[in-house]
């Protein structure tokens, strides 16, 4: 996807635009499937009404299921081996819905960068895909309050020998870099004073692993999430401590919420006070835990303060 724009990405990884690429994230294992699934769920929902605060959240509970647009990313959103819809987003979505009176979620497949496009044209309901929050997608959609935070981190060599812990050190060090299309991570890096064209762009972190491990690169950049569970599977490398990158001459948090389109602030006003009950009673941390994400990760930021308003 094209380099992020400036601005809080996820997008980690994960600034778009419409019409951008995958961003924020890059398509991982599963999209095959995906695919499949999608066939059945890319019909339009029913044309936005002009009641005030919307009424999808009527139309939802009568229809008995709600359409997640969902990017194929481990381990936001994405279908697992057995063919099921899984991820942080969705199966959070499962819960939060099923309060609100909806038993049913159908994902419809589609890449990251065509998420906001897809949602405003009514190819679905929410977008369940761990977007992050940032002054231009807020320009798009209502977003709920974050499910989470997080921060960035490396993949680097055994022992990180060139002493790689943030992006100032990659510049100053003159190590060879890479992270993925379209991810927040180009700016941040930029931002820094790292030369854009001569960042590797690959398409992923497994892609971005084996790019370390294979000595092209010095480190790759993702989000701490993602980089700690991909080295996992790596005797040759190992994750830096999280770091928060500078934006705008600033420590940033990035933060991950559920969108939906602006006109439905009574469906996003009744979502947040669900994840609110959720945080208080401790389930929210339960439900996203199975994916790898940590108390370090759960976060009281809202939409409001990622939106810049």
């Amino acid at each position: 996807m094209a380099p992020p724009q400036r601005s809080p990405h996820r997008s980690p990884e994960h600034i778009s635009r419409p019409g951008s690429g995958p961003t924020r994230r890059s398509l991982l294992a599963g999209v095959a499937a995906l695919g499949a699934l999608g066939t059945a769920g890319c019909s339009r929902v029913a044309t936005a009404s002009d009641v005030e605060g919307g009424d999808l959240l009527d139309r939802l509970r009568a229809a008995g299921v709600v359409r997640l647009g969902i990017a194929g990313e481990i381990p936001f959103g994405f279908i697992d081996k057995d063919g099921e819809l899984t991820g942080e987003a969705p199966e959070l979505a499962k819960v939060i819905f099923k309060r609100l009176g909806v038993d049913r979620v159908q994902p419809v497949p589609t890449e990251f960068g065509s998420l906001i496009p897809g949602l405003n044209s009514q190819q679905f309901d929410v977008v369940a895909a761990g977007m992050y929050v940032n002054p231009e997608r807020c320009e798009q959609v209502l977003f709920s309050d974050p499910d989470y935070q997080m921060l960035d981190a490396f993949i680097v060599r055994k022992g990180n020998p060139k002493g790689l812990r943030s992006y100032k050190d990659v510049v100053e060090k003159k190590a060879a870099f890479a992270t993925g299309t379209g991810y927040a991570e180009i700016q941040y890096a930029v931002e820094a004073g790292y030369k854009e064209s001569d960042i590797l762009i690959v398409p992923d972190q497994v892609a971005g692993l084996n790019a370390v491990e294979a000595g092209r690169v010095d480190v790759f950049a993702g989000t701490a999430l993602t980089v700690r569970e991909v080295v996992k599977k790596s005797a040759r490398t190992e994750a830096t401590e999280p770091f928060k990158p500078i934006v705008d001459g600033k420590p940033h948090v990035d933060g991950g919420a559920f969108a939906f389109r602006p006109t439905e602030t009574k469906l996003r006003d009744a979502f947040n006070v669900e994840l609110r009950k959720l945080k208080k009673s401790g389930e929210l941390f339960r439900i996203l835990k199975p994916f790898g994400f940590t108390e370090a990760e759960m976060t009281d930021l809202t939409a409001k303060e990622l939106c810049g308003g």
